[in-house]
């Protein structure tokens, strides 16, 4: 599986992609446009300590915005080289999970966006489901469990060294003010991978929402829930 995702064609699609979307540099002060010198140079080395696992992605680098209802967002930059090899493995991984998700989730996924959502929670509305739930799962990237994350990607990973890769990029560090705090749960925000590897494990919640009959659309950690009639106690269960 690993060699599937350092395939060559499968890393220079990477490539377009993230010095397409450029971004800033991460720790080590890498831009985008350094990127492909570097791998004319050391992809045969460095594809080589990935497959042996000696590999040890850089820690990221601490990032806060302004959230639209005040407050902060915490970003975690990852350097370029570490983005290529999350886009590798996004790319390879999500084809195998797109199929299973909810057709009420909508976000970070191809061919679904914001619009849709709207449109569809719109389309509940009309057909007479006029209480809306809201849901907002408070901090849900800074609080995603790691064990619980690796038992359910290894349903479907069963190489071993990919899984590793995995949980190193969880567990790598943050970088802020020159120190690198050690992470035990959570994944920061601004990795080519945290929205598929959310939608993973958010993929419960959807199943059990719709287990209940419940109307819903999700958008990433947002979630709404549209009812006929009020809400009930019961459904807090879930």
């Amino acid at each position: 599986m690993l060699e599937e995702i350092l395939d060559i064609r499968n890393v220079q699609r990477a490539f377009r992609r993230v010095t397409a979307n450029k971004g800033a540099s991460g720790i080590d002060g890498m831009q985008t446009d350094e990127l492909r010198d570097y791998l004319n140079i050391n992809w045969q080395t460095l594809r080589s300590c990935i497959l042996s696992g000696d590999y040890r992605p850089s820690a990221v680098r601490k990032v806060e915005i302004p959230k639209n209802g005040g407050g902060n967002r915490m970003l975690g930059i990852p350097t370029v080289i570490d983005r290529l090899i999350q886009q590798s493995i996004f790319q390879w991984l999500s084809p195998k999970y797109e199929g299973d998700f909810s057709s009420n989730s909508y976000g970070f996924r191809p061919g679904r966006n914001a619009h849709q959502a709207v449109l569809k929670a719109q389309e509940y509305l009309n057909s007479g489901y006029t209480w809306v739930v809201e849901l907002d799962l408070d901090k849900f990237f800074d609080r995603v469990n790691h064990d619980k994350l690796m038992y359910l990607l290894s349903g479907k990973i069963k190489d071993k060294r990919t899984l590793k890769l995995i949980r190193l990029y969880l567990s790598t560090g943050i970088m802020e003010d020159g120190l690198v705090s050690p992470r035990t749960e959570g994944m920061p925000q601004g990795s080519p991978f945290s929205p598929l590897l959310s939608n993973i494990i958010l993929h419960e919640l959807d199943t059990k929402l719709e287990e209940r009959g419940h109307h819903f659309v999700r958008y990433a950690d947002d979630c709404v829930s549209i009812r006929p009639t009020r809400l009930d106690k019961a459904w807090f269960d879930c």
